[in-house]
């Protein structure tokens, strides 16, 4: 970059920032997430005690000051489509197509097929994206927990005079295979080769334990996105998708350059969340009720925006000698109320109710959850609307969780569900 004053930065990125279009493709499945996405879109799940995963890149957009994003859905959309407008859609109503958020669901608009992957899903939408008339195109994952701001990214991508760029992170080769794209750059940041979820990921060289993952976030210039789409779209036998097929047929021809997502403070790996295990899920967000978690959800300059439920205030009440409500080292949103009930180390999310002698540790429990008087609830998922019944003990004994019908993760927590209880709150029939 070019030796500025701290404001003249801020004019050039803001500069780049009011030229890019966004485009967060949120079809995925979550497959890995088993019950928890039976009934909704990897990026409508629920994260944090009040927010769902979609809000993070919504919120990065916004803050870093792009302020035209599409969102692109596919499977079992409608909650995610429901929390988009209503959280979302209003925030630009006078500013008209220069600020936006609107949902591009799979329609056919090209062939008559739905999304048959992520270069396909932006191939479908070009005639959108050419009426915005964008200089670059910033194409997001819908479902990773973190906080990035995007002007930095699009920055390095003008100074590399790059046709695309990747946004990366160092992981554990555990983690990344067979779930994360993997990349390997020289020693300008130029990428050289891209394999998309390799069961043996290469390591970085000096660092045998870990590899360089692609984030599933990419800044292209525009032609050359239209170029490549199209490109794409004719070629037989493709999965049209941009891991597998379109940056490992560019990269040779091409300037492809890798930006390493850092803290901008410390310089040190920046947080990062693929919570796409049942595990990975749990684990971050048991992450955010210690002290100082590396996610700081407080964070007044970098706020994480969402539409959440018009409730009353979290409510604890009684204070007896065997029954106390109360709540330690936890997360507990709006209208939760905890009767006579011990919660430690957990987040209720909206509208839970706790009812008297019943203990919850080590728990994630999603809106409107109902847990019965004398209880016991450990190192476990509650999802959304279970009622949970009276004298229940959960997460104790994984034979008796198993007998019940509940499912159980390879690190010991137990998912339960509504329908795993009787509780069919879907009807297909």
């Amino acid at each position: 970059m070019p030796n500025t004053s701290a404001t003249e930065d801020a004019r050039y990125v803001s500069r780049l920032t009011r030229d890019t279009l966004a485009l967060i493709l949120a079809g995925g499945q979550g497959s890995r997430l088993h019950e928890l996405t039976s009934w909704r879109a990897k990026p409508a799940l629920y994260f944090g005690g009040k927010f769902r995963i979609i809000d993070f890149p919504l919120s990065n957009c916004i803050n870093s000051g792009i302020r035209r994003v599409g969102v692109l859905t596919q499977y079992k959309a409608h909650s995610l489509i429901r929390h988009v407008i209503q959280g979302w859609t209003l925030f630009g109503i006078a500013a008209g197509d220069r600020e936006f958020v609107e949902v591009l669901p799979a329609s056919q608009r090209v062939g008559g097929e739905w999304y048959r992957g992520t270069a396909d899903a932006v191939y479908q939408n070009l005639d959108i994206i050419r009426t915005h008339d964008p200089r670059f195109v910033l194409i997001l994952a819908g479902d990773h927990v973190y906080k990035m701001d995007y002007g930095q990214f699009l920055a390095a991508h003008v100074e590399n005079e790059a046709d695309m760029t990747v946004s990366c992170i160092e992981v554990p080769l555990a983690e990344a295979a067979g779930a994360l794209g993997v990349m390997t750059v020289d020693n300008t940041g130029r990428v050289v080769e891209f394999t998309e979820k390799p069961e043996k990921p290469d390591p970085i060289p000096g660092k045998p334990d870990l590899c360089l993952a692609s984030m599933g976030n990419y800044v292209f210039n525009t032609e050359f996105l239209y170029e490549q789409c199209i490109k794409d779209a004719d070629t037989p036998d493709t999965q049209h998708d941009f891991g597998r097929n379109v940056i490992p047929s560019i990269i040779k021809d091409y300037r492809v350059y890798a930006f390493p997502f850092r803290d901008s403070e410390t310089d040190k790996q920046a947080y990062w969340r693929d919570v796409g295990t049942l595990d990975a899920f749990w684990e971050a967000n048991m992450e955010l009720v210690s002290v100082t978690p590396q996610l700081n959800m407080y964070d007044e300059e970098w706020p994480i925006f969402t539409h959440q439920a018009q409730a009353a205030p979290a409510k604890f009440v009684f204070d007896e000698h065997d029954r106390k409500g109360m709540a330690i080292q936890s997360m507990v949103s709006g209208g939760c109320v905890v009767s006579g009930a011990l919660v430690n180390r957990s987040l209720l999310f909206s509208r839970c109710k706790v009812h008297s002698y019943s203990e919850v540790t080590d728990s994630v429990i999603l809106p409107d959850v109902d847990i019965g008087e004398g209880s016991r609830v450990r190192h476990a998922i509650i999802d959304r609307g279970a009622r949970i019944p009276p004298g229940s003990v959960i997460g104790e004994d994984p034979d008796a969780d198993i007998d019940r019908g509940f499912r159980i993760t390879e690190n010991g927590v137990t998912l339960v569900t509504p329908d795993m209880l009787g509780q069919h709150l879907h009807f297909t029939r």
